[in-house]
């Protein structure tokens, strides 16, 4: 089968979920992929080194050949370069699909923005090329969520592009059974959603203990997004709780978003010297820092939203086999609870979290490798690559059979 993989986002980009991995994966299945995205900007909305913007661009990375379209380039807190940034890539897909569309028997689109998936829609009415919608953020509610409203308006319309997507849609993935259920409600087929979670990058891990990050100090770390979901500011109110009774606790962030100039400008205010914030770094640097860790964090703003989603290092997290400490609701607590990797207390509240870090530094090294090889068997009976795959390899045979 020729498949064409339409996602705003890909390798460099350090934040793809379903990437290069997930690409060569389907070839080695025996088909046909090509990869349709934007030119490198995220997460500072500035082209990489090597890229400059172009009517299209053709690359073969690692065997996959990557076509690039242009896009508006930017990534801030601006809704309407924002919009700018979703609509160019909009508008470069539809050009491309009403033009490619001979070449492909399927599209496989990642969904967020819903604009790659409006595109396949609309081209899909005129060039009749069928489409699986693969969710991780449910809209319009995440947009809502990280604070990019552009009002009561802008919020209907991005509900009712959503809903037309949907039901032109051959089929649905949805990361979480939590989304699963939301979209069920909002009136799409259950038939036609299947739950695939997602996976890690850093599988498989290495056993026991390698050498700690800081000696004589038990090191939490944080990697990913700082942006408004994650609700950081938490995190830092929980380490000047700690600062002066725990002074064996150090606490470390690392990445880029949104709130990172916040963020740092917060942790000066209240003096944190227990509490650093780095750069983000390549994935294989993370993995190695998230082995190394005595232990990870994760937290998300207490919103009901991330009550039904499921954040990417949750699967990253598990499967480098150190415990955890997670300020969650819903249903990523409920998963974490189950893996017995992890200490789960409730979003939003400092207090908690800082007794969950300090009960964690006061548990035996045995025990927390004990607690943190849980984890990792639990993520590899339950969201292991290759079991993602294979429903994703299912699924795709099925709806090109059907269509």
């Amino acid at each position: 089968m020729r498949i064409l993989y339409l996602t705003q986002w890909f390798e460099p980009e350090s934040h793809v979920i379903k990437g290069l991995k997930f690409a060569r994966a389907l070839q080695a299945a025996g088909h046909e992929v090509t990869v349709v995205t934007g030119f490198p900007n995220y997460p500072t909305g500035r082209l990489y080194p090597g890229y400059r913007l172009k009517p299209i661009q053709r690359e073969w990375i690692e065997g996959v050949e990557v076509v690039r379209l242009p896009l508006y380039p930017s990534h801030d807190a601006s809704a309407f370069r924002r919009s700018l940034n979703y609509l160019s890539f909009f508008l470069s897909v539809l050009t491309y699909l009403l033009v490619h569309r001979d070449r492909f028997d399927l599209a496989y689109v990642y969904h967020p923005p819903i604009t790659v998936g409006l595109a396949a829609a609309l081209s899909g009415l005129v060039r009749r090329l069928p489409f699986v919608l693969d969710i991780q953020d449910l809209w319009p509610d995440s947009l809502a969520a990280t604070g990019m409203t552009g009002g009561p308006l802008l919020m209907r319309l991005v509900g009712g592009l959503c809903a037309f997507v949907h039901w032109r849609s051959s089929a649905i993935v949805a990361q979480s059974e939590g989304i699963r259920r939301v979209l069920i409600t909002r009136g799409v087929s259950a038939e036609s959603l299947v739950t695939i979670r997602n996976w890690a990058d850093n599988e498989p891990c290495q056993s026991g203990l390698p050498a700690p990050l800081v000696p004589r100090r038990f090191v939490v770390v944080y990697g990913g997004n700082l942006g408004r979901a994650q609700g950081l500011e938490t995190v830092l109110q929980a380490a000047a709780r700690l600062q002066d009774h725990r002074p064996d606790i150090l606490i470390r962030l690392y990445g880029d978003g949104l709130e990172a100039s916040a963020l740092n400008a917060y942790a000066r205010e209240l003096g944190l010297r227990n509490l650093e914030i780095h750069p983000r770094i390549a994935k294989t640097e993370i993995n190695e820092v998230f082995a190394r860790a005595d232990a990870l964090l994760v937290h998300l703003t207490d919103h009901p939203l991330f009550k039904i989603t499921l954040p990417s290092k949750i699967q990253a997290y598990l499967a480098s086999g150190r415990p955890i400490a997670a300020g969650l609701a819903g249903e990523a607590a409920q998963l974490l609870t189950e893996s017995e990797g992890a200490l789960v207390v409730a979003p939003s509240d400092p207090g908690a979290l800082a007794e969950a870090l300090a009960a964690l530094a006061d548990t035996p090294s045995e025990a927390l490798l004990q607690m943190g090889l849980k984890g990792r068997t639990y993520y590899q009976r339950n969201m292991a690559f290759q079991q993602g795959v294979h429903q994703t390899l299912r699924l795709l045979e099925g709806t090109h059979l059907a269509s």
